[in-house]
């Protein structure tokens, strides 16, 4: 395929995206009483799709792609949520952030394909990124880990024993699974935490370049879209919030103080993990792309 068609490809399914999109965050936001804020990203993402496509311009696809991890970053939460038996808050809003994360491919894609792709043999890796990487996302989520497991097993931290925990998530409409898994002394979270660590070190092993491509880059993408901003976000509001610049509820939680201490170590998680996802994602996408290249170009 050539360059000139691979363009012309990637921009015409860019664009119905954004016609769908836009269309379902357009209508979304006017029958909906309470529109899922995310709603309200994607319109303004297939909106700037639109007129990069438009004028082939690639800052308004870049802005779009942007919009796009905005209004795609809690898709996660909606993915653990079905894994584990419970319905989404909102069957609308789960499919925005699906759309969202798409989209961000999408319009990522557009504008590196409207000033031209580079040659994927050049400068591409030739190992790993670095052994440190799938490390650093274990040991980000040893104290999350911890934590959790803590509280699976009956114990108390920050003011609240694995009983008030378990009552909890009773109140708030958890799986009979997700219970079940409490009350073994397992956390459900915990879980996604090994499979994610597993994960990781899928992306960077010369055995998860064995597998098919579309495998470990389907979680991996979800993961990256949605742990990055969201890790980082939160850790830049428990910034302010330390610092009495804004306020922060206690929830569940009986003061401030332990609020703050199970959100730095909650988002420090997420944050840390998203960052070594996102390093070993992009090695992993170059890699495979490379070498699918390289068996084309045979005889």
């Amino acid at each position: 395929m050539t360059s000139k068609n691979l363009t012309s490809n990637v921009s015409a399914v860019c664009g119905w995206w954004a016609a769908v999109a836009g269309a379902l965050a357009v209508g979304a936001g006017l029958l909906e009483s309470r529109p899922p804020l995310a709603a309200w990203a994607l319109a303004g993402a297939a909106a700037a799709a639109g007129a990069g496509l438009a004028a082939r311009a690639r800052v308004p696809l870049w802005v779009a792609c942007g919009l796009s991890v905005t209004a795609g970053c809690t898709l996660l939460m909606d993915v653990l949520a079905l894994l584990f038996g419970q319905g989404v808050d909102s069957v609308t809003g789960a499919v925005v952030h699906a759309l969202g994360l798409v989209g961000a491919l999408l319009t990522g894609a557009a504008a590196r394909a409207v000033t031209g792709r580079p040659n994927p043999a050049a400068g591409a890796p030739t190992g790993p990124p670095g052994r440190w990487i799938p490390y650093l996302g274990v040991l980000t989520f040893l104290p999350y880990v911890a934590m959790k497991l803590h509280w699976a097993l009956g114990g108390t931290f920050a003011g609240v024993s694995g009983a008030e925990v378990l009552a909890q998530s009773e109140r708030n409409g958890a799986s009979g699974l997700w219970l079940t898994l409490e009350r073994w002394g397992l956390d459900a979270t915990v879980l996604m935490a090994l499979a994610g660590i597993l994960l990781l070190f899928c992306l960077i092993r010369p055995w998860g370049l064995r597998l098919p491509r579309w495998l470990p880059l389907t979680p991996a993408l979800i993961g990256t879209a949605t742990l990055v901003p969201y890790g980082l976000l939160g850790l830049g509001y428990l910034a302010l919030a330390q610092t009495g610049a804004v306020g922060i509820r206690s929830g569940d939680f009986d003061s401030e103080d332990h609020t703050l201490l199970v959100g730095w170590i909650g988002y420090t998680a997420f944050s840390g993990y998203g960052v070594a996802l996102l390093a070993a994602t992009r090695w992993y996408w170059r890699r495979t792309r490379e070498h699918a290249g390289a068996v084309s170009r045979l005889p």
